[in-house]
């Protein structure tokens, strides 16, 4: 490697490194406030962990968590679970309907979700659903599955058909050849879809507020509005309870 080639990556580096602290100015500036002790507590300490006691001890912090993990997680296991065999016909498949089968999820997927909810609003107002997390767990597989399924057989198609031929020669019959060839070589894939799917749906804010009434059934991204509403002027444990929201984020990269 030259002199220019080796200036040249420290130059690379050095614009990729200001581009990262730039966007993490943000994060570090919600983690400083989050620390910062309010202006009503009397402490005389620069920085405490006080905030995150307040959110945890006297606001229902732990319902909202658990609301938001048991819905995401739910989320994430039957769209993967769907999304894994649909993602093999679409893949493997070579005829009309599977065609058209994936026109109509290019046409899904090209809505947004708020084109649905209204509509959705009305008809689980009919059958229970309304402030319940159940249905708001149905809007969300409903909402990621199209984008599910593409990852998924983008994945699979990355995988040898001599594979699964080799073990249908064996004896091995179709479905076995999927659990035992495709979905076992697809397991990144499977990682990435269940990611996705974790943050479409921990992310969410529109959805929820339509469909969430109750305190204690909301979502963390309503519990966080909800809470900045009645305590504007408390940045730092605002900025707390943001940081609790933070967590599953920076802790679910795709591989």
């Amino acid at each position: 490697m030259t002199r220019g080639d080796r200036r040249g990556q420290w130059w690379r580096f050095a614009v990729i490194l200001v581009i990262t602290g730039v966007v993490l100015v943000p994060v570090a500036a919600v983690l400083v406030l989050s620390l910062r002790p309010g202006v009503g507590s009397g402490s005389s300490a620069s920085f405490g962990m006080a905030n995150f006691v307040h959110v945890f001890s006297d606001v229902p912090t732990l319902i909202w968590l658990g609301n938001s993990l048991g819905v995401t997680l739910a989320t994430a296991l039957v769209s993967v679970a769907v999304a894994a065999p649909a993602g093999y016909v679409l893949s493997r498949g070579r005829s009309r309907a599977v065609s058209a089968y994936s026109l109509l999820l290019f046409v899904v997927q090209s809505l947004p979700v708020i084109t649905a909810v209204i509509p959705l609003f009305l008809l689980f107002a009919e059958i229970g659903l309304v402030d319940n997390l159940i249905g708001l767990g149905i809007v969300y597989v409903g909402a990621s599955m199209s984008v599910a399924v593409w990852m998924m057989a983008a994945y699979m198609d990355t995988i040898p058909v001599s594979l699964e031929e080799a073990a249908w020669i064996d004896g091995a019959s179709l479905f076995s050849g999927f659990t035992r060839i495709v979905l076992r070589n697809s397991l990144p894939g499977v990682l990435s879809t269940a990611i996705f799917t974790f943050l479409v749906s921990w992310n969410d804010y529109l959805v929820a507020i339509v469909f969430l009434r109750s305190e204690e059934r909301f979502t963390l991204p309503i519990g966080v509005q909800s809470f900045f509403q009645q305590n504007g002027t408390d940045w730092g444990s605002v900025m707390a309870l943001a940081v609790v929201m933070m967590l599953p984020r920076s802790s679910s990269s795709p591989p």
